[in-house]
């Protein structure tokens, strides 16, 4: 690891101006993904501004549903009361991902920024379009694409990346509709967590929208118009701190055995939780069986296209969609 300095932040415009001073400066909180990823020598900034003494760590009831400051840890946010009541696939989420270790260091907007578990990515020996990216990066520029790629996206990807988020709390966060709140030096503005996170495309580098010198500041939670049931499904290879193969963040309300709302957000399979709204729309008003959540999977499914060793996350997304979906009915 390089020599680095440590500034300390104690407001956000305190932030936003340090973070401004130079180009290889990082925003730092809980470090649980940038220290590592600076061990590997994947990361080398000069400095790092420490954010977590801002004062964004609460969780606190809004007039459209909850706000979730961006340094609340994810510990906290799984144990709050008003997460656990109001939205329990989030706290469902939370708790499937890492250990209890580092999920009392974590926080909820790091866990947003939280980069591939790609190998080739850590592997600095390796090509990673996404570590170090080059014009007209291609297939020759991704390790994993000829090479082994059990635990990468079979949606999404492009010719130039096949990483996949590992972020549990991301997909939760995508089938509840959440909104990212983001400070800049040009002022404010308002992200849709389905819009946050990028698919590869031509610049595999870029896992989001946010600009390196805006600084995250909040999450919304909006209370949904029917509340229905909600769950969490994780399929790993190991019971606790492995990331997911496939899972599933589910919220539905079913009267009288038809659905009237459904979301679902799919991880493990792409660069972003994977959601399609419109086959959730094309969902309404449909029976709450088997047959129509078979249905659901094949259209979200529909544009898969696996690598040598992960074909088997095709059959294994749909069966693990339509158990999902039935735990909520």
């Amino acid at each position: 690891m390089k020599n680095f300095d440590l500034v300390q932040a104690n407001q956000p415009a305190d932030a936003l101006k340090l973070i401004n001073a130079a180009p290889t400066t990082r925003f730092i909180a809980g470090g649980t993904n940038l220290v590592d990823l600076m061990k590997y020598g994947v990361e080398h900034p000069d400095t790092l501004v420490d954010i977590s003494r801002l004062p964004m760590a609460t969780v606190e009831k809004t007039a459209t549903g909850l706000r979730i400051g961006a340094l609340a840890r994810n510990s906290d946010v799984a144990a709050n009361k008003l997460i656990t009541d109001q939205f329990p696939l989030l706290s469902q989420a939370l708790l499937a991902g890492a250990s209890p270790q580092l999920r009392n260091m974590a926080t909820v907007g790091g866990n947003l920024m939280q980069r591939t578990r790609c190998y080739y990515f850590y592997d600095t020996s390796t090509p990673c379009n996404k570590r170090n990216p080059q014009p007209n990066a291609g297939p020759e520029g991704c390790g994993a694409i000829g090479g082994y790629n059990r635990i990468h996206a079979i949606l999404g990807a492009s010719p130039s990346c096949i990483a996949t988020n590992p972020s549990d709390m991301n997909v939760a966060l995508s089938a509840l509709d959440a909104i990212v709140q983001i400070q800049g030096p040009n002022g404010n503005r308002s992200v849709p967590l389905i819009d946050f996170h990028r698919l590869p495309g031509d610049t595999p580098q870029r896992d989001n929208v946010l600009e390196p010198t805006e600084l995250i500041v909040a999450i919304d939670l909006p209370t949904p118009q029917l509340a229905g049931k909600s769950h969490y499904q994780k399929v790993r290879d190991r019971a606790s701190y492995a990331f997911a193969l496939v899972s599933v963040a589910t919220r539905m309300a079913v009267e009288n055995g038809v659905i009237r709302s459904v979301q679902i957000a799919l991880g493990g399979v792409a660069h972003k939780p994977w959601r399609m709204p419109a086959v959730e729309k094309q969902a309404l008003g449909k029976p709450a069986t088997e047959d129509t959540f078979r249905e659901i999977a094949r259209q979200l499914l529909a544009s898969a296209k696996p690598h040598e060793h992960n074909a088997f996350k095709i059959k294994l997304a749909e069966n693990t969609i339509v158990r999902s979906l039935q735990t909520v009915v």
